[in-house]
């Protein structure tokens, strides 16, 4: 019993104030009170160890967190230094990509360029000799030669200039391309761009590889005018495609199947407010458990070595960010529609 209590209880005891029964009763609740008693000792001391306990849990799990912040602040400075990585590897990647398209153009490129250089260097060799007979003519008094000569010598000047001007955009278009792109559009002949690069990629493939050989067909809707875009990221499109059909018409051909032709089309055309470059080949399509992946990065149906993986996502990319968009057709066996659709007027500066 608590001690004031029991001190309690004597005093009434030893009263000679109270009778029997009074201090029995009094006796009984004493004895509920110091129950009572007992009870708030008890929950007041198991409080009491809860507090000691909870505290030290508390202290522990405040420790615990300090090192778990401590963990998270280290994580975030490892991924903060393997984003910076990842992006300093992505932008090799993506310059490696558009040198891999450079070095498809090189081998089509020194092809045109070599033309047009042919007939300089001919009408050259050619107004070479009309001028001495000119001079002869003019010693002679041959008037009517003369002139006979000169509209000769005139008329080869300006096939001259027109074949000098041709190698002139040749180069300029090639380092268009090769350049990093300002993001700046401009009126550009799509047809004229689309014709260049298929004309370069094939040239450029038949260098590398001279039993290379396909079809090609266009079909280009002389009405659409100039469209404003960038021309050095639509061309890198544009090749990327023209690239990924010959290669897979040239896979299919590697069946030897009877009576296969290998034919890579390329066509544009005007739906409302959008026009349309389609890139077309008559391979062996895309399979569609992969139709969803085509346009992701470093996803890629070649074999190891021959492609990166990002012609395909940084074309879509390209053509979003002209506020246009990049879908493909295909059926398995018979071959697949690249489509590139771009609205008409877009802001003039990409973001």
């Amino acid at each position: 019993m608590n001690q004031h209590l029991q001190t309690l209880l004597d005093l009434i005891q030893k009263s000679e104030a109270l009778t029997d029964s009074e201090k029995n009763n009094i006796l009984a609740k004493v004895k509920e009170i110091d129950k009572i008693i007992s009870i708030i000792e008890f929950k007041l001391d198991r409080t009491e160890k809860v507090k000691k306990t909870t505290a030290i849990l508390l202290e522990e799990t405040i420790e615990e967190l300090e090192q778990k912040r401590k963990a998270i602040e280290e994580t975030n400075v490892a991924l903060q230094k393997s984003l910076e990585e990842l992006k300093a590897a992505q932008a090799l990647l993506i310059q490696s990509e558009k040198m891999a398209s450079l070095g498809e153009l090189t081998a089509g490129i020194a092809h045109e360029i070599q033309n047009p250089l042919n007939f300089v260097n001919n009408f050259s060799e050619l107004n070479t000799e009309l001028i001495s007979e000119l001079k002869d003519e003019i010693e002679k008094g041959n008037t009517e030669e003369m002139r006979t000569l000169a509209d000769n010598i005139v008329a080869n000047e300006q096939k001259i200039n027109h074949h000098g001007k041709r190698a002139d955009a040749i180069v300029k278009g090639m380092l268009q391309h090769s350049r990093s792109s300002s993001g700046v559009k401009e009126p550009t002949d799509i047809n004229a761009l689309a014709e260049e690069y298929l004309r370069l990629a094939y040239h450029g493939l038949r260098a590398k590889d001279k039993s290379f050989n396909a079809k090609t067909e266009t079909d280009f809707d002389i009405s659409l005018g100039n469209v404003n875009v960038v021309p050095q990221d639509i061309g890198r499109v544009i090749l990327n495609l023209i690239t990924n059909a010959f290669y897979a018409v040239t896979e299919k051909k590697k069946q030897n199947i009877n009576g296969y032709d290998p034919i890579v089309s390329v066509s544009t055309n005007k739906h409302g407010d959008k026009i349309e470059v389609r890139v077309a080949d008559n391979g062996y399509g895309i399979p569609l458990k992969v139709m969803d992946k085509i346009f992701q990065p470093f996803f890629t149906t070649k074999p190891t070595g021959q492609g990166t993986g990002l012609g395909l996502s940084l074309s879509y990319d390209i053509v979003k960010a002209h506020g246009g968009e990049l879908k493909v057709e295909t059926k398995e066996g018979e071959g697949s529609v690249f489509i590139i659709q771009l609205p008409f007027t877009v802001q003039t500066k990409l973001i």
